[in-house]
C-alpha cells in the first residue's frame, strides 16, 4: 500500500500537466488567476482607502484638537508667567484685573493641560505632559512667595519671581513648545497620509486590467471570439474603481491643501506666532524686573518681534490688522524703553503695564487677540478641509471592494460557459 500514494501522485501531477497545456486548463487557470487578483484588489482598497477615512476622523477628533490644545498651553502658561511678573511690578497688593489674568491664565492652562492629557496616545506626549503637569505646582508655589514677600516690601520677593520665572522659561515653555511642535508634526503626517495615493491598491487594480487583457488575447487564441463579454464586464469595472480611487484621493488631496500656503501651514504658523508674541512680551516685563542692563533682553525682544512679523506677513500678508498691530506694539515698547534709559522708571513701568490704549500692556493684549481671532479662522478653514476630504473618500472604500467582486463574479460567468465547451 505504501508505493501506491507517491504513485498516484506522480500520476496526478501529470495529468494537471497535460491538463493545464490543454486550452480547458488554460481558462480554468485564467479564471483561478483573475478572480483572486479581483478579491485581493477589492480587499486591499477597501483596507488602504478605509485607513485614510480613520485618518480623517483622527484627525478631527484627536490630532488637530490635541495641537490647538497645545498652543494654547503655551499660551496660557507664558500669559501666567507675564501676568505674575505685571504683579510683582505693581507693588505691595496687584489690582484685581491683574490677579484675575494670572489666575484666568492658570485656569486656561488647567484646562488646556487636561485636554492634551486626554488625548496624548504616544509614550513622548505622556512624557512632556507629566512633566509639565509636575512642574506647574512648583511654579504657582513660587509665584506666591514673591508674592507674600513683595506685599511685605521684602527685596528678595523678586529672587523668587526670576527663580518661578527661570523655571517656566526654561522647563515648562519648552516642553509646552515641544509638545505643540509634536502634535503639529502628526497633523501633517496624518494629512500626508490621507491625501497620499494608495499605490498598492492601484498596482493591483492595473494587475487585474492586465490579467483581463492577457486573458482576452489568449481567448482569441484559443477560441477565435474577440470579445468575451465577461473579461469586457471585469475590465470596465476594474477601470471604474481606478478612476473613482484615483479622483477620489485627488480631491481629497485638493481639499487638505498640505503644501506650504495651505491651512496646515498657515494653523502652524500662526500658532508659532501667538507663541513669539508671548515670548516677546515675556522678555518685556522681564527687563523692568531686573532692573539693570536691558540690552540681552533688548536683543531677544528684537529677534521675538522680526519672527513674530515674518510669520504674520507670511500668512496675513502685508498690511493687515495683525501687522498693524505688532507695529503699534513694538511702538509703544520703544517710548517703554525711552524711559527706562531716560531713568524714569515710573513712566517706563506705567508705559510697560498700564491700562492706557497707548501702553505696552493694552498694544500686546491687542496682538494677541487679534492673531487669535485669526488662529481660529484658520482652524476653521483646516478643519472644513479636511471633513471635505474625508467627504470625498467616505464611500470610496465601500465602492472598490463591491466593483471588484462585480468584476469576480463577470469573469466567472463570463468564462464558464467557454469552459463548460470543452467538458
Amino acid at each position: 500500500m505504501g508505493p501506491q500514494l507517491p504513485a498516484t501522485m506522480r500520476h496526478g501531477a501529470a495529468w494537471l500537466r497535460r491538463f493545464a497545456g490543454t486550452t480547458p486548463g488554460l481558462i480554468s487557470a485564467l479564471v483561478i488567476v483573475s478572480v483572486l487578483l479581483c478579491l485581493l484588489a477589492g480587499f486591499t482598497g477597501a483596507n488602504q482607502l478605509g485607513g485614510k477615512v480613520s485618518r480623517h476622523e483622527q484627525v478631527l477628533e484627536q490630532t488637530e484638537p490635541l495641537a490647538f490644545a497645545a498652543q494654547r498651553l503655551y499660551v496660557a502658561l507664558s500669559a501666567a508667567d507675564a501676568a505674575a511678573a505685571e504683579a510683582f511690578l505693581s507693588g505691595g497688593i496687584e489690582t484685581p484685573a491683574v490677579r484675575a489674568r494670572y489666575q484666568q491664565a492658570l485656569a486656561d492652562a488647567a484646562a488646556a493641560l487636561a485636554e492634551a492629557t486626554a488625548g496624548a496616545s504616544d509614550a513622548e506626549t505622556r512624557s512632556i505632559v507629566a512633566r509639565i503637569s509636575a512642574e506647574l505646582p512648583a511654579f504657582t508655589g513660587l509665584v506666591e512667595t514673591a508674592r507674600a514677600n513683595n506685599r511685605q516690601g521684602y527685596p528678595v520677593g523678586s529672587a523668587y519671581l526670576r527663580e518661578a520665572s527661570a523655571l517656566m522659561q526654561d522647563s515648562l515653555l519648552k516642553n509646552a513648545e515641544e509638545l505643540s511642535a509634536d502634535r503639529f508634526a502628526a497633523v501633517h503626517e496624518d494629512q500626508r497620509h490621507i491625501a497620499a495615493l494608495p499605490l498598492g491598491t492601484i498596482g493591483l487594480l492595473l494587475l487585474v486590467l492586465s490579467a483581463c487583457g492577457g486573458g482576452s488575447v489568449l481567448l482569441l487564441r484559443r477560441t477565435n471570439r474577440w470579445i468575451n463579454p465577461g473579461l469586457a464586464a471585469a475590465a470596465g469595472a476594474t477601470a471604474l474603481a481606478l478612476v473613482w480611487v484615483v479622483a477620489a484621493t485627488t480631491i481629497a488631496a485638493a481639499a487638505l491643501d498640505n503644501d506650504d500656503s495651505g491651512a496646515s501651514r498657515q494653523f502652524q504658523t500662526l500658532a508659532e506666532a501667538r507663541i513669539l508674541a508671548q515670548q516677546a512680551r515675556t522678555d518685556e516685563t522681564l527687563q523692568l524686573i531686573t532692573r539693570g542692563d536691558i540690552d540681552p533682553g533688548e536683543e531677544s525682544y528684537a529677534a521675538h518681534i522680526a519672527q513674530l512679523r515674518d510669520r504674520v506677513v507670511t500668512v496675513l500678508g502685508t498690511g493687515s490688522s495683525a501687522e498693524t498691530s505688532v507695529t503699534d506694539w513694538t511702538e509703544a515698547h520703544r517710548r517703554q524703553i525711552e524711559a527706562y534709559r531716560a531713568a524714569n522708571f515710573n513712566a517706563a513701568l506705567s508705559q510697560a503695564i498700564g491700562a492706557a490704549p497707548e501702553s505696552s500692556a493694552s498694544r500686546f493684549a491687542l496682538v494677541d487677540k487679534t492673531l487669535d481671532t485669526d488662529l481660529v479662522r484658520i482652524r476653521d478653514d483646516l478643519r472644513e478641509g479636511v471633513d471635505d476630504a474625508g467627504a470625498a473618500l467616505s464611500w470610496t472604500p465601500a465602492v472598490t471592494l463591491l466593483l471588484m467582486l462585480a468584476a469576480a463574479a463577470a469573469i466567472v460567468v463570463g468564462l464558464w460557459p467557454r469552459l463548460k465547451e470543452f467538458l
